[in-house]
């Protein structure tokens, strides 16, 4: 099975001393977003967890650690995007995130590093021409680090729209002259554009649509094979990716970005930090009388153990 990090909020940015504790305990308790009581406690054992997958914008934390991880299989996708601190108030300067992300791709190797571009949206501070200076900036800076690299538009979830009013959709003909041109810049550095949940016009670009983290990426990036049961995996409606069993916590992320789906407000997510323990199974405070403890059910779905190359 797939342990996913990243989908909630961003654990190797800020909680990697309580990750690699629960690595060392061999186990982590997982409560139901939209249940808080019902408690999932997943094993963390290399001989069930076929993969680590982590996404971030800020690696940094976790790589002097990294050893500790050598009995796991991992992908990483790290968004680095060029917005500045009106955007992304607490995100570390790009500079030194693209250097965490070559040191990252050195230690586990570039196929196992994927590099975000998302989301993208458009402003009178971020125009187009804007984008495709940075993105061509960061692809010279990345190029060898990676072959892939993922980009999406802006989604305007209900969060978003609470916590970025201003924002607007990116409109079609944006999309398509940024896909393309994209695509141009990627192509010269040595890496394949990728499209998370986007429309499959954008095929015609030479965008790949299929997926960002479906399995076949998730196999060709690791050289493994996975039979995954009918039904695991945790793919949303309209999305392919295999997300596995996510161990985040919904409104933990103080990086604070204007467009993030994954926070309600700025006063529920610092009283959540302060109840973070970094020596507690759970993310977020401790036990609660009413919890529900159940594990989860728990599988390799390595085929066979046979492995591409």
């Amino acid at each position: 099975m797939i342990i996913n990090s990243g989908n909630r909020t961003d654990i190797p940015a800020f909680f990697s001393e309580w990750f690699y504790n629960r690595i060392r305990a061999g186990e982590v308790l997982v409560r139901n977003p939209y249940n808080l009581n019902a408690v999932t406690r997943y094993r963390l054992d290399p001989d069930v967890v076929d993969v680590l997958m982590f996404g971030t914008k800020n690696p940094a934390p976790m790589l002097p650690r990294l050893h500790e991880l050598d009995a796991f299989r991992q992908l990483w996708h790290v968004t680095i995007t060029p917005y500045g601190k009106d955007i992304e108030p607490n995100v570390p300067d790009k500079h030194e995130v693209l250097k965490s992300f070559q040191e990252l791709s050195r230690l586990v190797g570039e196929d196992h590093v994927v590099w975000r571009y998302d989301p993208v949206f458009l402003s009178e501070r971020y125009p187009m021409e804007y984008h495709l200076r940075a993105f061509e900036a960061m692809a010279s800076e990345l190029e060898g680090y990676t072959g892939q690299v993922v980009i999406s538009f802006i989604d305007l979830f209900q969060k978003t729209k609470k916590n970025f009013p201003e924002v607007r959709e990116v409109y079609e003909p944006e999309q398509d002259a940024l896909s393309e041109a994209f695509v141009s810049i990627a192509n010269d550095h040595g890496m394949k554009v990728v499209a998370c949940l986007e429309d499959g016009r954008l095929a015609r670009f030479g965008v790949d649509v299929s997926g960002c983290m479906n399995q076949k990426k998730v196999e060709d990036a690791l050289g493994i094979r996975l039979a995954v049961p009918a039904g695991k995996g945790q793919t949303r409606e309209g999305c392919t990716c295999l997300l596995g069993g996510d161990i985040g916590m919904y409104n933990t992320c103080t990086h604070f970005c204007r467009y993030c789906y994954a926070n309600y407000d700025r006063a529920t997510v610092l009283q959540n930090r302060e109840l973070h323990d970094p020596e507690s199974s759970f993310l977020i405070g401790g036990p609660h009388p009413a919890d529900i403890v159940k594990d989860a059910d728990q599988q390799s779905w390595l085929d066979d153990q046979i492995t591409l190359f």
